[in-house]
């Protein structure tokens, strides 16, 4: 077995399996919180929003169906269970708190589907699966905050669900370089397709509205 990480994992894992038919934009929790550098849950992810934004627009085009995620908490959290126990910075998806809200540029369309959640994947206590069962839709493409939490714990629900799914790198941030690509190069060897803007943007362009 080699210590080089690449030719460890090569022949192994990171089998491509490629895009789905009839695909769905998940855009989980790009809310103020990670954007605003007085919060402790700032992280710098201002490109990837970006990023995010550009893929909407191209799944919007062809007619994909775009879901956005946010966690929100009862003012008493009493909803929050083991995760608001466990993850400190979770206070600031109180209801009603600002820091919970869709950062500058970010506001969702009258025909997209907003999912609230209290826990890290936007499938669990929800009716994701089902909505999008219920839409024919066969794959996700994800982006979203943070790779390493809940876009990580959305894509392994999502491939668990059957979907096909595709990670846009890009268009998902982390508070550091680490947790981000270990989380990236994980869930491409076992949980899905991991890929660039550029693809997902092509691939968007080619169905047909």
């Amino acid at each position: 077995m080699s210590d080089d990480l690449a030719a460890n994992y090569a022949g192994v894992y990171g089998k491509r399996i490629g895009f789905g038919a009839r695909p769905a934009l998940l855009m989980i929790d790009f809310c103020q919180g990670y954007f605003d550098p007085a919060c402790d849950l700032y992280s710098g992810v201002a490109d990837a929003l970006a990023s995010a934004l550009r893929i909407r627009a191209a799944a919007r085009a062809a007619g994909v169906p775009v879901i956005l995620t946010n966690v929100v908490y009862h003012p008493t959290a009493i909803d929050g269970g083991r995760f608001y126990e466990k993850a400190a910075p979770l206070r600031h998806f109180l209801a009603g708190n600002p820091m919970g809200a869709w950062p500058a540029g970010l506001v969702p369309e009258p025909d997209e589907l907003v999912i609230s959640k209290q826990y890290p994947s936007a499938f669990f206590g929800t009716s994701l699966a089902s909505t999008l069962t219920a839409l024919g839709v066969d794959s996700v493409l994800l982006t979203g905050l943070t790779t390493s939490g809940c876009v990580r714990a959305s894509c392994v629900d999502a491939m668990s669900h059957g979907f096909r799914t595709a990670v846009i790198a890009d268009a998902c941030g982390d508070r550091h370089a680490a947790p981000h690509d270990a989380n990236l190069f994980d869930m491409n060897a076992k949980y899905a397709d991991v890929v660039r803007e550029d693809e997902a943007v092509a691939f968007l362009q080619g169905l047909k509205p």
